[in-house]
């Protein structure tokens, strides 16, 4: 947050959506709020459901989603432009707008709200559709369960959250078996854990016996209690100099702080032990 002194302004998005937020039942109102350089997007509840710093719209300055981009360990940093990214949950469109306007990747995330992805379209610099970015309003797990997307996304990242934020609203076993079939056979699933320990410890199961132990890696969490899990189509073996090779590109290429992420990311096969103490 801010400094003390950083002067608040509220405000509530009134564009057209708002009607069919209301009109939809029990979707939230959005508004966001500026501290400072930053800006904040809310459901309607204290929460933080995203943000963004003002001066630079297009990077990524949240520990939890930077590293939600850690599949970039795993991948041929030279194809990267010529693969296909999936937001599950828009968020305030940060990883959609890294994706896209960093990465050059084709981009398309799916969220619910439909005044969410107006607020982000007028004041979160989230760009209009093109042939490389789409938006699409959706529900998440039947977009993760339509064939039309099976095999085809190279990273997929989910942060599926409501206005409490106190745990994932889809966390099934079988959604997890659908995003694994929505990846290619390179492809790598993302995915913010936040909340109670014990609901950790359940999503974990879940992603495990969706995508085999030997597929999935996970950060210790960060001091908020955003826990990144990281699960790979395909289980393969990377290797210590590998692995601080592909961070050095990435923090190279990228404002990414890719070589701090291999302090605290681990397979879970090694039985990292979770630090609870960061989770309520």
């Amino acid at each position: 947050m801010a400094k003390k002194q950083a002067r608040a302004f509220s405000h509530q998005s009134h564009a057209n959506a708002d009607q069919t937020v209301r009109q939809n039942g029990d979707l939230p109102v959005v508004t966001f709020a500026d501290y400072g350089d930053m800006r904040f997007l809310h459901l309607g509840t204290p929460a933080v459901q995203g943000s963004m710093k003002v001066s630079k719209p297009f990077e990524i300055h949240l520990e939890y989603q930077q590293r939600m981009m850690g599949w970039l360990l795993f991948t041929d940093l030279d194809q990267v432009s010529h693969k296909h990214a999936m937001q599950l949950g828009l968020g305030a469109a940060s990883l959609t707008k890294f994706c896209y306007q960093h990465l050059k990747m084709r981009t398309i995330a799916i969220e619910l709200n439909p005044q969410v992805i107006t607020t982000c379209r007028q004041w979160f610099n989230l760009p209009k559709d093109n042939d490389k970015l789409q938006v699409v309003l959706g529900d998440a797990a039947e977009i993760a369960s339509d064939d039309q997307w099976r095999g085809k996304i190279d990273a997929l990242q989910v942060d599926l959250y409501d206005q409490d934020a106190a745990r994932p609203v889809i966390d099934s076993e079988d959604f997890y078996r659908d995003c694994r079939n929505l990846l290619t056979h390179e492809g790598c699933m993302a995915v913010n854990l936040f909340g109670q320990a014990s609901n950790y410890d359940e999503s974990l199961k879940k992603i495990t016996t969706a995508f085999g132990k030997d597929a999935v890696w996970a950060f210790k969490p960060t001091p908020a209690g955003n826990a990144i899990v990281l699960a790979l189509r395909t289980p393969r073996v990377f290797d210590t100099n590998t692995l601080q090779a592909q961070a050095q590109t990435i923090q190279t290429r990228w404002p990414l702080p890719a070589k701090k992420w291999l302090k605290t990311l681990a397979p879970i096969s090694r039985a990292m032990t979770l630090d609870r103490s960061s989770l309520s």
